[in-house]
């Protein structure tokens, strides 16, 4: 099949890889995107993770906890600018939203939209959103939201003006300053080293076999190995797959903080100890504005001639 130019660009900006690359990489998968990633991380010619896309659309991240602390509420909304981001007016309405999300038994968005605006019951989510969209003159989407209801702790942390938020939950019978603080670290080490896992033992089998196929393909494609057997290849890309899982799950991971070394576990095992409580972290929630989302390419010049020559 015919590999368009605008199919390698969005191959490259995925991957990492260079475009000549990425064209081989189309050309031997059929245009299949996921598989052309697999192929070039293969061959050795992308990064280790594929980006989920462009994170280019604009808006803010809130969070809201109850005021017993056992309820909590991560929502992003999206906006078509970082100026109307930035607005106090939309970043009140997102708090708004929030505080409503974490008062309910809504699930979804869908749901919320058709409950009754808890700030004038008059009208719907919904109609309350259009009638934000119009008076801010942008077009808005409460795009999601999650929630945790908890026996022990949870904790919030909003990075860069809402750029990044973050819940922690954890499984503890303590309570008090040095409790909060351990967690809000763990926050800040998620916003900032985004695992995909809290621990190995979430990791499926399925996750780690097509890694490690990925690593022995690499391992196979390098010639230093080529006279090499499987089993002995195999064994050799293990210990890779050891260190990777430790750099996705949020346990394993190095904590950013440490000056010994010590990893996240060990970090929040030493603050348990000497507060003389259980403590351990059950979940963790980290949404990153216009992750996934492609953001409208603005070209204000074109546009002002566009209206000029009255297009």
């Amino acid at each position: 099949m015919a590999i368009t130019a605008a199919q390698v660009k969005e191959l490259r900006e995925m991957s990492g890889a260079g475009m000549m690359d990425c064209k081989k990489a189309l050309t031997a998968t059929e245009g299949d995107f996921d598989k052309a990633v697999e192929w070039l991380r293969e061959k050795g010619l992308a990064t280790a993770q594929k980006k989920a896309g462009r994170i280019a659309a604009e808006g803010i991240v809130a969070a809201v906890i109850s005021e017993d602390g056992k309820k909590a509420t991560l929502l992003e909304v999206n906006a078509e600018t970082d100026f109307v981001a930035k607005n106090e007016v939309f970043q009140t309405y997102v708090k708004e939203v929030a505080e409503q999300i974490n008062a309910s038994d809504v699930a979804d968005v869908e749901t919320l939209n058709a409950e009754k605006w808890a700030l004038d019951p008059s009208m719907t989510v919904a109609e309350k959103h259009a009638a934000m969209i119009a008076k801010i003159g942008e077009n808005m989407n409460i795009r999601r939201f999650e929630k945790i209801t908890t026996d022990g702790a949870v904790v919030s942390y909003i990075h860069a003006g809402g750029k990044i938020g973050v819940l922690v939950e954890a499984d503890t019978d303590g309570a008090g300053a040095e409790i909060e603080e351990c967690l809000k670290n763990v926050a800040m080490q998620v916003a900032a080293m985004n695992p995909k896992y809290v621990s190995t033992d979430e990791v499926s089998e399925e996750y780690k076999a097509k890694e490690l196929e990925i690593l022995v393909a690499q391992a196979k494609n390098d010639p230093k190995n080529a006279n090499k057997p499987d089993n002995i290849i195999e064994k050799m890309v293990q210990g890779r797959l050891n260190k990777e899982l430790k750099e996705v799950c949020l346990l394993e991971q190095e904590y950013v903080k440490a000056e010994n070394k010590e990893n996240v576990a060990q970090y929040v095992a030493n603050v348990a100890k000497a507060a003389g409580c259980k403590l351990a972290i059950k979940k963790v929630v980290r949404f990153e504005t216009g992750e996934g989302l492609e953001k409208k390419n603005e070209d204000f010049a074109a546009e002002v001639a566009a209206q000029m020559a009255g297009k």
